[in-house]
């Protein structure tokens, strides 16, 4: 296993490993912008923007756009991927009581989730939490990290039939256990929440918390070809298309690196990729550096985008659900993804583009399209052309197990994807 691959996705195990969800990402993703000397801006200020300089600006604290601004530049080179992943979401005054000798967690499903292997795994809360003080809200990310909740499975003495396929009821069957009652631990569940904040359950004044996996990821394989962890989609482009960004030798147009939320849910939120974030800032970029409103819109006819989100490679017991031609392996490089009916933006001009610039990146690139009789999901590209109208390449990393607690892709491919994007950034 070359050393810069092993770098590469041990930094990328780090990085998911801190970031249980969306919000501690972003957070992440902030600490990494100003190591590399970003400035923070925020929406709520008036911007005066300088060319030669590099910020950042987040919204909800789970979305953010970074971008340099060089010298001179004619066209805009944006890279888009998100935060967010498959989980449970906790409700509302979340115990329950169960048979009088347990306490469980109220929560519902948040995305289009792999439901069985989420079964007797160790599994935490993080979010963020707010309270009040003097007339002001204050919001603080918060992570319990100890495994504190699993969802144990029923025995097979008690369903015989369990292997022959079960249709799982979200209310009743998939609440985390939290605790033994009545065994002299008097803690609910919202002390443990305030506990790892640094505050009193009674200062919480409102609270968005996710159950995640706790595992850490590993490489494996025989010759370390594999990267398995939780949050791979979308996590792992993320982090490679920001490495590739922060790697850039120069940005030869307005460059911007884009992490949205929600897309797991439709996109269709404040800090989604169908809100108006990325038109407000680039907008907002240009009239910040004292530059009118036409150029703009000049400069958009030569943008181009990339939309990463990762990509299903062929899985060695189901071959039969690829594509009979366009059937990506994981370690085959980086995915133009296609579709017909406009799921993935790609078109031929676009994935001209794409495949230049892999051939002077010097990386591996595969295509993708569905089975013509297994619709397919969608992502970012097509949405964010509603408001951004550039040219607009779908790409992403083969994985296996999408939508998984824990899925499994390429380390070399990992590799590929930041070559790939630095080589972008600099076209």
């Amino acid at each position: 296993m070359r050393s810069d691959v092993k770098k590469s996705c041990e930094e990328l195990i780090d990085f998911i490993d801190k970031s249980p969800v969306s919000y501690h990402a972003v957070e992440n993703i902030k600490h990494m912008l100003a190591d590399k000397g970003f400035t923070e801006l925020a929406e709520a200020d008036g911007w005066k923007l300088k060319s030669g300089c590099k910020y950042f600006v987040t919204r909800n604290d789970s979305a953010i756009i970074a971008f340099a601004i060089p010298k001179k530049f004619n066209g805009i080179n944006i890279v888009a991927s998100h935060s967010d992943s498959p989980c449970f979401k906790v409700k509302e005054s979340p115990e329950m009581d169960r048979a009088g000798a347990y306490t469980v967690l109220n929560v519902e499903k948040y995305g289009g989730m792999l439901i069985h292997p989420w079964f007797d795994r160790p599994l935490s809360v993080a979010g963020r939490i707010f309270t009040g003080k003097n007339g002001k809200i204050t919001g603080k990310l918060v992570d319990i990290e100890k495994n504190i909740l699993m969802i144990p499975s029923l025995a097979i003495h008690m369903d015989r039939n369990a292997n022959d396929g079960h249709s799982i009821n979200a209310q009743e069957e998939l609440l985390p256990l939290y605790s033994v009652k009545n065994k002299g631990n008097d803690e609910s569940f919202m002390d443990a929440v305030a506990a790892a904040a640094g505050c009193g359950k009674g200062e919480i004044l409102g609270s968005d918390l996710f159950v995640y996996n706790n595992e850490k990821g590993y490489i494996w394989g025989p010759d370390g070809e594999f990267v398995s962890a939780p949050r791979l989609d979308d996590l792992q482009c993320a982090f490679t298309t920001l490495k590739g960004f922060l790697s850039a030798a120069k940005y030869t147009k307005l460059s911007v690196y884009v992490v949205f939320d929600n897309e797991e849910v439709g996109s269709s939120t404040r800090q989604g990729a169908a809100s108006t974030f990325l038109s407000d800032t680039l907008e907002r970029i240009y009239n910040g550096l004292g530059t009118d409103t036409e150029k703009y819109h000049r400069d958009l006819t030569a943008g181009f985008m990339l939309s990463a989100d990762n990509a299903h490679a062929i899985h060695p017991n189901y071959a039969s659900k690829a594509d009979p031609v366009n059937r990506p392996v994981i370690g085959g490089g980086v995915v133009l993804k296609f579709s017909g009916n406009q799921k993935y933006c790609t078109d031929g001009y676009s994935a001209a583009v794409v495949r230049s610039v892999a051939e002077k990146a010097g990386c591996k690139l595969q295509s993708f399209t569905n089975r013509s009789d297994i619709p397919g999901g969608s992502t970012l590209g097509n949405i964010l052309n509603n408001s951004v109208p550039v040219a607009t390449a779908d790409i992403g990393l083969p994985q296996l197990a999408m939508h998984s607690p824990f899925e499994t892709a390429g380390t070399g491919d990992t590799v590929d994807m930041i070559k790939l994007v630095k080589k972008f950034y600099e076209q």
